[in-house]
C-alpha cells in the first residue's frame, strides 16, 4: 500500500489510474477521510453527511463506487451521489445541503489516463497539512478491499443537485444575459452538463462546443490556460460574431475567456475586469488577492483606485488562505482559478465566473451597444508581457540555483539594464522595475523554473529574459 503514498499531493490526490490511483486505494481513503473528519467535528460516522461526484473520465465511476463502499463501511449513513458534475457542484453542496464534507473524483485538466480526488471540510478544500493527515489515517486503517457489488444498491444514494444549482443561479442573475451571444467550449469535461443550460436560462444566446462528457477528451485537452486548446473556440467566436467565448477545464473550476476578436485572455486580465467591476459597485474598501506571476498592471490599476491588491504565492491553496486572512472579496491566479467572496461562497467555480463575466458584458452593452470586452483591457496595452518560460532544472539544484540568482542580482544590480525598484521574495524572486518585472519561481511539481517577464516594450522584455536565462545557464554549466 505504500506505493500509493506519492499520489497524496499539496492540493489533492492525483496520479495515473491503475498505478498511483486504484479502487482499493479509494475504498481505503473512505475510511481515512471519515476517521479524520470525526476528529475535526466530534461527530460519529453515522451522523456525517457526505456528497460524492465525479468527472467524465472512463475510470471515475468504478473509483466512485469503491469510495462510496468505503464510506459505507466506515459507518456513514447519509451519502449524496451527484454522478458526473463539476468540482464546484461538490463544493456548492456543502453550503446548499448543510453537509459535513464533499469528495470529488477528478484529475482536473490532466490527460485521460490520470484520476484523483479532492476533499472538503468546513467549506474549504483540504490544504496540504490536512491531506497529509488523511493519508496517515488511510494507511493506519488500511482494510481489505470489498466491492459490495451484490449487496449494496448505490442507486439509493443518487441525488439531483444540478437543477437546484441552475435555479439558484437563475435567481441570482435573473435575465442578465439577454442580448449577449456567447460560445461555450466545455472540452468534453463536466461543464457541459451545467454551463450551456444555465447561460440560456439567464438569457444568453449560446453556441455549444464539445458539451458531451467524454473522459477520452477526443477534441482537445481540457486546459483553457493553454491557448492552443482554444483554437476552435476562438474561430467560432469570430465566425458567430459572439460577444465572448467561455471555456472550462476538465472539472470546471477554471475558466478561460476569449474576446470578440478571438484572442484568449490570461488570468490576470480576467481578474482585473472582475476586480474593477466589484470596486465600481462597492467602493474602494476592497481587497483582491492574486499571485506572483500576474502582471504588474493588475496590482497597479487596483491600487490606483484606492482598493488593495495583495500578492501571494502561486497556488490556489495559498490564494484561499490569503483571502481568508485579509477578508478579500476576490482572488485569482493566472491559470483561471477565480474565487468570488462577493455575492458568492468564495470557492473557485468557473460556471459562476462565466455568469459574472456575462453580467459585466451585459451592463456595458446596455450603456454602449457597440461595447466590446477587449475595451476593458486597455491598461495592458501599456506593457509588453512574455509568455511563460519553463526552464529545466533538476529538483536537487533548484534551491542552490535560486540562491545563486539572488546573489548575482544583489552584487550586480544593473544586470537587467534597468533600475530595480523592488525585489519580492515570497515565492521565488520577482524583480520589479518601473513598468515591469522579471520573475523566477520553482515549480512545486516538476523539475523546472517558471519564468515570466514584463516591460515597457518588447526589446526591454527580451533584455530581462536574456539576462535571467544567461544567469541560470552560467550556474547550471558550473554544476553540470
Amino acid at each position: 500500500m505504500q506505493k500509493y503514498e506519492h499520489a497524496f499531493g499539496k492540493n489533492d490526490i492525483r496520479g495515473i489510474y491503475g498505478e498511483d490511483i486504484t479502487e482499493e486505494q479509494f475504498y481505503n481513503i473512505g475510511f481515512g477521510y471519515i476517521s479524520w473528519l470525526t476528529k475535526q467535528n466530534g461527530k460519529q460516522p453515522s451522523e456525517l453527511k457526505i456528497s460524492v461526484c465525479m468527472d467524465a473520465r472512463l475510470h471515475s465511476n468504478s473509483l466512485k463506487q469503491a469510495l462510496i463502499n468505503g464510506l459505507i463501511d466506515a459507518g456513514v449513513k447519509h451519502i449524496e451521489d451527484y454522478g458526473i458534475a463539476p468540482s464546484p457542484i461538490g463544493y456548492y453542496s456543502e453550503f446548499a445541503h448543510n453537509l459535513d464534507g464533499a469528495m470529488v473524483i477528478t484529475a482536473s485538466h490532466n490527460p485521460s489516463e490520470y484520476n484523483g480526488l479532492k476533499m472538503t471540510y468546513n467549506h474549504q478544500t483540504l490544504n496540504e497539512s490536512q491531506i497529509k493527515e488523511v493519508k496517515e489515517e488511510t494507511f493506519k486503517l488500511w482494510k481489505e478491499f470489498k466491492s459490495h457489488s451484490a449487496v449494496i444498491n448505490l442507486n439509493n444514494f443518487k441525488v439531483e443537485i444540478i437543477p437546484e444549482y441552475i435555479a439558484d443561479m437563475k435567481q441570482r442573475f435573473g435575465n442578465i444575459g439577454k442580448g449577449v451571444k456567447i460560445v461555450v467550449d466545455s472540452a468534453n469535461g463536466t461543464g457541459g452538463v451545467v454551463g450551456p443550460e444555465l447561460y440560456r436560462q439567464i438569457g444568453c444566446e449560446v453556441i455549444e462546443l464539445y458539451s458531451e462528457p467524454d473522459g477520452r477528451f477526443p477534441n482537445h485537452h481540457p486546459n483553457p490556460s493553454v491557448f492552443s486548446t482554444l483554437k476552435d473556440l476562438c474561430k467560432h467566436v469570430i465566425d458567430e460574431k459572439a460577444d465572448l467565448g467561455i471555456a472550462f477545464d476538465g472539472d470546471s473550476d477554471r475558466i478561460g475567456v476569449v474576446d470578440t476578436k478571438g484572442n484568449p485572455m490570461t488570468g490576470d486580465k480576467l481578474l482585473l475586469i472582475y476586480a474593477l467591476d466589484i470596486i465600481n459597485s462597492l467602493g474602494t474598501d476592497v481587497n483582491v488577492v492574486s499571485e506572483v506571476k500576474c502582471s504588474q498592471v493588475l496590482y497597479d490599476k487596483i491600487n490606483e483606485t484606492g482598493a488593495h491588491a495583495i500578492m501571494c504565492k502561486t497556488g490556489h491553496g495559498y490564494i484561499k488562505e490569503k483571502m481568508k486572512e485579509t477578508g478579500a472579496l476576490l482572488g485569482g491566479e493566472m491559470s483561471g482559478h477565480t474565487f468570488f467572496k462577493d455575492r458568492y461562497y468564495g470557492f473557485d467555480d468557473a460556471v459562476y465566473a462565466g455568469c459574472r463575466m456575462i453580467e459585466i458584458v451585459s451592463k456595458n452593452k446596455e450603456a454602449n451597444p457597440n461595447f466590446r470586452i477587449e475595451q476593458l483591457l486597455k491598461p495592458f496595452d501599456e506593457v509588453y508581457t512574455s509568455s511563460e518560460v519553463r526552464y529545466p532544472c533538476p529538483n536537487e539544484l533548484k534551491k542552490s540555483t535560486l540562491e545563486y540568482v539572488k546573489e548575482q542580482v544583489k552584487n550586480n544590480p544593473d544586470i537587467f539594464g534597468s533600475k530595480i525598484e523592488d525585489i519580492v521574495t515570497l515565492d521565488g524572486m520577482r524583480i520589479v522595475f518601473k513598468g515591469g518585472f522579471a520573475l523566477i519561481r520553482q515549480s512545486n511539481t516538476e523539475p523546472v523554473f517558471t519564468l515570466r517577464f514584463e516591460a515597457n516594450n518588447e526589446d526591454e522584455c527580451n533584455r530581462f529574459k536574456d539576462a535571467m536565462i544567461s544567469c541560470l545557464d552560467a550556474f547550471l554549466k558550473l554544476n553540470a
